[in-house]
């Protein structure tokens, strides 16, 4: 209802603060949620940090135009739940592994395919090769949009033995992370169970997981090295690339106006440095990590990587492709951009 200025006289409001207030645009406060511990701008798990950032950045270049509120520990809604509320646009933004929603959207489970990705240089090449073009065109279609790009190595904790050469994994309970990973663990010979990376501690404390595969980030963000007596690490080499971008329900993005994207999109473009820098970082890191706790650290070697890809190529690689003609073209550009 509109207000006459007689009437807000009458009421006591002065014509400018009027003025001001029914005129001036209200700031976009956009909700970032996440499964990770929260921390500040410069301590704690890096995705929370990176998200922080990215609040911080949006809402300086915006002048205050543009605000953000970061949500860890899933605290906002459910790990499993994000992905689905993006696309319907009732979850402004996330930082979650993309093959997360891999179940109802096949082709995202390229994010997490074991032995496709060997590097970071390789995965972050994605962004600007007809692989990611695709990948983000494919998304944009189902309601997303990629604003940081951010691949993470991984590594496995396990409670009793190390699983470092795939004859390690016959008979063991193994959480993969992926539907893909879990077909190459079966045709190891383990069993597999699916959760997110926040529930692994209960799993493993519970004796219900024998070993877990997950980023080198939340190997120690999780204390994993509370419960594992041996750590494979990914700071050598890995046949574990998870990508693990921040995401925009495209349907928010839309709606914001022309120079909001562009400040989006910058500061996003920027973050991807931050976000690889730490992931190297913790690569490194976590094997002090369980060191310190007592734990026995192995590296993985060509030779080793190369029989996880191997069996890879002969079981998840063929598996995605045969899913649909999208899968089949997306794998085909990203084994294209890693020759």
């Amino acid at each position: 209802m509109r207000i006459s200025r007689r009437q807000a006289l009458a009421l006591g409001i002065a014509a400018p603060a009027l003025l001001r207030f029914g005129e001036a645009r209200a700031a976009t406060a956009l909700k970032i949620s996440h499964q990770f511990p929260g921390g500040t701008a410069t301590e704690g798990d890096f995705r929370d940090r990176l998200c922080r950032r990215f609040g911080a950045l949006i809402q300086e270049r915006s002048k205050g135009a543009m605000t953000a509120e970061i949500y860890p520990g899933s605290s906002l809604m459910k790990t499993n739940a994000q992905v689905s509320a993006m696309r319907k646009g009732a979850l402004d933004m996330s930082l979650i592994p993309i093959s997360y929603a891999g179940g109802d959207l096949p082709e995202l489970n390229i994010g997490l395919m074991p032995g496709l990705v060997t590097g970071y240089d390789e995965g972050l090449g994605w962004k600007n090769k007809p692989i990611g073009q695709e990948f983000s065109k494919f998304l944009a279609a189902k309601g997303l949009v990629i604003i940081t790009w951010i691949w993470q190595a991984g590594g496995v904790a396990s409670r009793a033995r190390p699983l470092v050469e795939v004859g390690d994994a016959k008979g063991m309970k193994i959480r993969g992370g992926s539907r893909e990973m879990d077909l190459v663990l079966q045709a190891a010979g383990a069993s597999v169970l699916s959760l997110p990376s926040n529930e692994l501690y209960a799993a493993m404390q519970t004796g219900a997981c024998d070993a877990a595969l997950t980023s080198s980030t939340s190997l120690t963000s999780f204390r994993l090295e509370e419960l594992a007596k041996h750590l494979t690490t990914g700071r050598a080499k890995s046949y574990w690339f998870m990508l693990e971008p921040l995401v925009m329900s495209k349907a928010v993005f839309d709606r914001l106006s022309s120079e909001e994207r562009d400040i989006i999109v910058s500061v996003g473009a920027e973050l991807e440095a931050f976000g690889r820098a730490a992931a190297v970082e913790d690569d490194v890191r976590v094997a002090k990590v369980y060191q310190a706790a007592g734990a026995t650290v192995h590296d993985l070697d060509d030779k080793t990587v190369q029989a996880w890809r191997d069996l890879s190529r002969e079981t998840a690689w063929k598996d995605y492709a045969g899913k649909n003609e999208n899968c089949a073209r997306l794998i085909k550009l990203a084994m294209e951009a890693g020759s």
